[in-house]
């Protein structure tokens, strides 16, 4: 009779064994980790100290139970369409959003060594550009690591692929599905065979439990029915577990069963699968344990409903109470608000398609100006010609200026491509003619400078997220940038703002009160930039506080000396002292200025920022058509300074216009020089100066006679401005 129970037992405890697909390898140091193949003498050595401290931490993780202490989930659901959001959506507890995948088009590996680092840059800081194929075999060794390793460490910035892995004591495992249904196959830190239905699979999903020596702890593979059970067995060992379930009902099934099951202490992730393609650059994901709201975000993007891939790892790092590295440059995601999957999927489309209506609106502008004025010259019995050409030109001008804050209709409107495009320039033009007829020349363009900063500062208080589905948006499906004043706007706003300040003073003379009214104009606009909450624009700050200088120090009385010079100089270095003080007052230091420049660890780190922004912009002009439309900008900007008498001849030389364009040029130069689009910024400023001179060009026929009375008081201005500028040499001496 005692034979029985002790027969029930046995029983037992093989069924269960069989029912976790996993069976215990045959060496007795199955549990000791393998060394990977390193390439280099750092990385072995790191190898080492990662399963040293691996074999010291393993055996209290081993003991404690997974409801007592916190765990990592992270699970990939194939699917390669948007109709996975509805899944994730169905499952009570997680919270469902979109996630940046890559920066640039979307490769499945490279989002893989973008989670494991917390880092990421642009392909063109690679070399090579694209990544190594990578592969993780069963003893737990990544294929191709090496070749990550090596490719990471040439890139200007600190990546550190598997860095996620190594922070973890222990390490990280890996349950997959050996493609067959016979028994489960293992390899928990020691080779073991592997079925014959693996070899089609290279596991590369794996790749996130890798540490720096592109080990994984622990890997289990067998059949999709134990997956469930066999991430369980891993879970009670490991703080990071990651897992591919199988594509279609039977993953979605597994998915509900795992997040059924959750214990309360684990954080549970789920990702889109998808084809390792162009399109999939923003990806659905999932999570659940973060507790509070529905919707995801983070202080990377600050976008409702978005984050990125680099902000998993800090996400994971802080729910295991483990401290995140320096090099890690992700956001813990977080959860706030109510779900909105109509909207998420809305955004996703329309952050999909505003890259390439860029370019054709502003085509569509130009014709639509151009013809304005070819009607224009059209032979009418009735009117004067001169009066109608010089209104098109004027409207023209102002239909473009008032780009920024017309697109923000169809980005709220989101329509198909000609519809946009017949939205802007109707709506352009009817703001140019509107503001033509309301506001006497030369002041028309305070209005869409005002209404641009109004509306963009306003769009990002009250997070309306109508910037980002704009034309001129940050554009996050490259994953650059997600929110503030993009780079195209940057340059752009300053010569707006400039331009307001000469038209408000105009007719204007050279004196403190013309240099006070701009500098006071240009250290709002470097506020609206630069703030964490607005603008978040670290080169935009730099631009505006030189440009500022220029057009301030310009409408000074008296002669150029050197504190004036050095005023010029130093003005960059003040805005961004000012811009410190303002990310950590209105952002507690979360803004994108401390986390690239204060944050550095070390003047390399800052020198690797320095030369990423400048490699990136060198790559900016030779992208496309951007050498010609550089060139084409020099030019432009040499005939414009050798002509300034000419193009300022409609307002008499105005000296407040005269230092709103040097200032909106000065702009456009050091932004060129500063920011990490390089060109763009410039060719932009460039564009909006010529459409201001356009403008000016437009000197409605009465004004060219000129009031008496307008006459008589320029002439005492000019005469008061004479009497308070110093002789020569006054002011050096």
């Amino acid at each position: 009779m005692r034979v029985l129970p002790g027969l029930l037992r046995g029983l037992g405890l093989l069924l269960g064994t069989v029912g976790l697909g996993i069976v215990a390898p045959a060496s007795a140091h199955a549990g000791a980790p393998v060394a990977a193949h390193a390439a280099t003498a750092p990385v072995a050595a790191h190898a080492a100290t990662a399963h040293a401290a691996a074999a010291a931490t393993h055996a209290p993780a081993t003991a404690r139970a997974t409801a007592e202490r916190p765990t990592a989930l992270l699970l990939f659901l194939p699917s390669d369409s948007d109709a996975i959001e509805s899944k994730l959506a169905g499952v009570p507890s997680l919270s469902t959003g979109l996630m940046s995948a890559t920066q640039g088009n979307y490769r499945t590996t490279q989002l893989l060594l973008d989670i494991t680092q917390g880092a990421r840059v642009s392909y063109s800081a690679y070399t090579p550009g694209k990544p190594p194929a990578l592969s993780l075999t069963s003893s737990g060794l990544v294929t191709g690591w090496p070749q990550a390793l090596k490719r990471a460490y040439g890139a200007p910035q600190i990546l550190q692929p598997g860095l996620l892995a190594t922070t973890i004591p222990g390490g990280g495992a890996y349950a997959g599905s050996a493609g067959g249904t016979g028994s489960a196959v293992s390899a928990e830190g020691a080779g073991s065979a592997v079925s014959a239905a693996d070899a089609g699979s290279n596991h590369a999903d794996g790749v996130i439990a890798a540490n720096r020596a592109g080990h994984v702890a622990a890997v289990s593979l067998g059949p999709a029915t134990s997956l469930p059970t066999r991430i369980a067995r891993l879970s009670r060992r490991y703080s990071l577990v990651v897992a591919d379930l199988p594509a279609g009902p039977a993953g979605e099934t597994q998915l509900h069963l795992l997040a059924m099951r959750r214990p309360a202490q684990q954080l549970l992730l789920v990702l889109q699968r998808a084809p390792d393609r162009r399109g999939y650059e923003l990806l659905w994901t999932s999570l659940a344990g973060l507790g509070g709201g529905h919707a995801l975000t983070s202080s990377t993007t600050n976008q409702r409903g978005l984050i990125a891939a680099i902000d998993l790892a800090p996400t994971i790092l802080r729910h295991l109470a483990l401290p995140i590295p320096a090099a890690m440059r992700g956001e813990p995601v977080r959860t706030d608000g109510s779900f909105d999957g109509a909207y998420l999927r809305t955004l996703k489309a329309r952050l999909g398609v505003v890259y390439s209506r860029r370019l054709p609106a502003l085509a569509w502008l130009l014709v639509a100006w151009a013809v304005l004025l070819l009607a224009a010259l059209i032979p009418i019995p009735r009117g004067d010609p001169a009066r109608r050409r010089a209104a098109a030109m004027r409207v023209g001008a102002l239909a473009l200026l008032w780009t920024p804050v017309a697109e923000l209709l169809p980005a709220a409107l989101e329509p198909s491509r000609p519809v946009e495009y017949t939205i802007l320039v109707l709506s352009c033009f009817l703001l140019g003619l509107l503001t033509d007829r309301l506001l006497p020349w030369p002041r028309a363009p305070l209005a869409p400078a005002l209404l641009a900063v109004l509306a963009l500062s306003a769009d990002s208080l009250l997070h309306t997220q109508l910037l980002i589905r704009s034309l001129l948006g940050p554009n996050p499906i490259f994953g650059a940038r997600f929110y503030g004043i993009g780079n195209e706007l940057k340059s752009a706003l300053a010569v707006l703002v400039f331009a307001a300040v000469a038209a408000v003073l105009y007719p204007a003379v050279r004196g403190r009160r013309s240099a006070t009214a701009m500098a006071l104009a240009g250290i709002a606009l470097a506020v609206v930039e630069g703030s964490a909450r607005i603008g978040a624009g670290v080169g935009g700050v730099i631009l505006v506080s030189a440009g500022t200088a220029v057009a301030t120090v310009m409408l000074l009385p008296g002669q150029l000396t050197r504190r004036r010079a050095l005023f010029v100089l130093i003005a960059p270095v003040v805005g961004l002292i000012a811009l410190a003080a303002l990310d950590l007052l209105s952002a507690h230091g979360s803004g994108h200025f401390t986390g690239s420049i204060l944050h550095a660890r070390s003047g390399g780190d800052l020198r690797d920022v320095i030369e990423r922004r400048y490699a990136a912009a060198y790559d900016e002009l030779k992208h496309g058509a951007m050498p010609v439309a550089t060139a084409l900008g020099l030019l432009a900007a040499g005939f414009g300074l050798r002509a300034r008498e000419r193009l300022l001849a409609p307002v008499g030389g105005d000296p407040a216009w005269l230092a709103a364009l040097a200032g909106g040029l000065t702009a456009g130069v050091v932004g060129a020089l500063t920011e990490d689009s390089g060109p763009v910024l410039f060719v932009v400023a460039v564009f909006v100066l010529i459409c201001l001179l356009g403008y000016l060009a437009g000197q409605p026929p009465e004004s060219r006679r000129g009031d008496p009375r307008q006459r008589t008081d320029d002439t005492r201005r000019a005469a008061r401005s004479r009497a308070r500028t110093p002789p020569p040499g006054a002011l050096a001496r």
